[in-house]
């Protein structure tokens, strides 16, 4: 009888793993569709490039960890999704990164971003020596896929 017991109980513990393993999955892939959902097309995509450079300084754990909270906070909601590159190899075997950092920024409209940066643009540009002394490139673009 104990030994039956034992049998069940450990099979019930299994299970209960089993379905806890199931249910990380199922949040993973709800998290994931979740953020593909957000950036659709038709959405304004600011694309923020570092070109690397002989003797220049990037600080990917202050732009990580304090320059986009600040932009998170300063856009607010108008700022829908973020994602940060960081440039780890050129094309070609041995070839330099070309960018050291790439940051992104979406929104649903252009003006969205104006509005942003009229209302923040010298906080955020303020930002930027405590992380890097590249003069970074900008481009805007609309989501196409």
């Amino acid at each position: 009888m104990k030994k039956n017991l034992i049998v069940v109980f450990t099979g019930v513990i299994m299970l209960l793993s089993t379905l806890n393993a199931m249910a990380q999955v199922n949040a993973f892939q709800q998290n994931k569709s979740t953020e593909s959902q957000v950036i659709k097309k038709g959405m304004i995509k600011v694309t923020i490039l570092y070109p690397n450079g002989e003797g220049k300084k990037f600080d990917m754990d202050y732009y990580t960890n304090k320059h986009f909270p600040l932009l998170k906070s300063l856009f607010g909601e108008a700022l829908k999704a973020t994602a940060i590159d960081k440039g780890i190899a050129g094309g070609a075997p041995g070839a330099p990164v070309p960018f050291v950092a790439i940051g992104y920024l979406y929104f649903d409209t252009i003006a969205a971003f104006q509005n942003g940066m009229a209302a923040n643009g010298g906080k955020i540009r303020a930002d930027i020596p405590n992380y890097t002394d590249i003069q970074p490139v900008i481009q805007i673009s609309e989501v196409v896929e």
